[in-house]
């Protein structure tokens, strides 16, 4: 039994973390702008606690929001006074969490090499950085681990380098810039291993490798991932101090130098999608924006979140579209085919402002405006029957179908020089 205890410690916090008994994820539909409005009232009402995974933007798009048990007899009474339509996606969000934790506790293990790593498990921080050392240790001649800055809690901010030679241009992958989002640095997990079994053996990128080193951070956001793992699994932002606030963190979506403080971004400290004082204050951002610039070759940039199942490309902060959408909109549709044909799951493509919102501060759109023409967000699986609570037995589904489309645009890349 004491056994048993210490090794869902090592796997699962067991304490002091918070619970959500009784909380329900909404999806809510709007009929027109009247209602949109209506619900962006909603939405400023701190005292209920709300948590919007889809935001309220047109009455096209669905609104997804997590509402805690105190709030639900007021949010139910606005909705049906409002005339608003809605249905309950999740019941009980506790319920998915306690049957997240009894997985990972079950797929719990101390691998001794990355052949018995279990990727259709989460893992925590501690097991992905362990995965990642064995992975340099196993492959030294293509994997290397690089250091490219240290979190707000001091953590390793750590990219694993895919290399064949020196002096090569770039491809970036990133994943896990929102915490919560666990299939993304899980599907990033898969992705190191895929590219280590298949270089030599795929010739399409083993091709690739030959000409392109590829970088991948698979924990983006370091704090805020440990903290959904230690203390509250729906944590999306940094952890961040904020002076003069009680509320921590800042969005690192929208922290980057490109129409910074715009439309599609809050100045609100205690706000999901919280900007920061000022562009790049996120040490995280900091990192990756100092790495682009003094590298200086990247030549693809994807950075993947979840959820919604769509691909797309910039701009988020203007209508204005990029000089080269027409080719950026070609690709993804390719992209998103290729994705489509593994396993038939269908995703939305386009640019960011006319997908899904106006989002100023956003990634792509500064290394968009970096030179780096291939700028892509992808937001994973599902489109809400989960959330960012998909089920452990999609991640390797998910991570496979991705990496099809990773494929598309990284040979793409590779076959269009620039």
């Amino acid at each position: 039994m004491k056994e048993l205890l210490v090794l869902t410690a090592l796997c699962v916090a067991v304490f002091a973390k918070k619970t959500f008994e009784g909380n329900q994820v909404l999806r809510i539909t709007a009929k027109d702008e009247a209602q949109i409005s209506l619900l962006k009232e909603l939405s400023e009402q701190e005292h209920l606690e709300l948590d919007f995974w889809r935001e309220p933007i047109h009455e096209s798009l669905p609104v997804d929001v997590h509402v805690p048990f105190h709030s639900l007899q007021d949010v139910r009474a606005f909705l049906g006074n409002n005339q608003i339509q809605y249905d309950v996606m999740i019941m009980d969000v506790q319920d998915l969490l306690d049957d997240e934790e009894r997985e990972m506790v079950k797929n719990c293990s101390s691998p001794k090499s990355t052949d018995d790593f279990v990727y259709s498990a989460y893992h925590n921080l501690n097991e992905i950085d362990s995965f990642i050392d064995m992975l340099v240790a196993e492959n030294g001649n293509l994997v290397s681990k690089i250091v490219i800055g240290r979190s707000y809690e001091k953590r390793s901010l750590n990219v694993l380098k895919f290399s064949t030679g020196a002096n090569r241009p770039g491809i970036w992958i990133d994943t896990g810039i929102h915490s919560r989002e666990w299939v993304t640095q899980a599907s990033g997990t898969w992705f190191a291993k895929k590219i280590v079994k298949d270089y030599k053996r795929d010739p399409v990128l083993t091709d690739i490798l030959n000409n392109y080193d590829i970088f991948l951070e698979i924990v983006t956001n370091p704090d805020g991932f440990a903290y959904t793992h230690n203390r509250d699994r729906m944590w999306r932002k940094t952890r961040k101090l904020n002076p003069g606030s009680r509320c921590v963190g800042v969005d690192p979506n929208r922290n980057w130098d490109a129409g910074f403080g715009g439309a599609g971004s809050s100045g609100k400290p205690c706000s999901q999608t919280y900007r920061g004082p000022r562009a790049n204050s996120e040490r995280e951002v900091k990192a990756i924006v100092d790495f682009v610039k003094s590298h200086g070759k990247l030549k693809a940039f994807v950075s993947i979140h979840s959820y919604s199942q769509m691909l797309l490309y910039p701009y988020g902060y203007t209508h204005t579209p990029a000089k080269d959408n027409d080719e950026l909109n070609e690709l993804a549709e390719k992209t998103v085919s290729a994705l489509q044909s593994l396993y038939n799951t269908q995703y939305r493509f386009g640019s960011i402002i006319t997908t899904i919102y106006q989002a100023s501060g956003g990634t792509i759109d500064w290394t968009y405006n970096q030179g780096i023409k291939y700028s892509y967000t992808f937001e994973l699986r599902d489109t809400g029957r989960y959330g960012f609570l998909l089920p452990a037995n999609q991640i390797v589904p998910t991570a496979e179908e991705t990496w099809l489309a990773l494929m598309t645009i990284m040979k793409h890349t590779r076959k269009n020089p620039y």
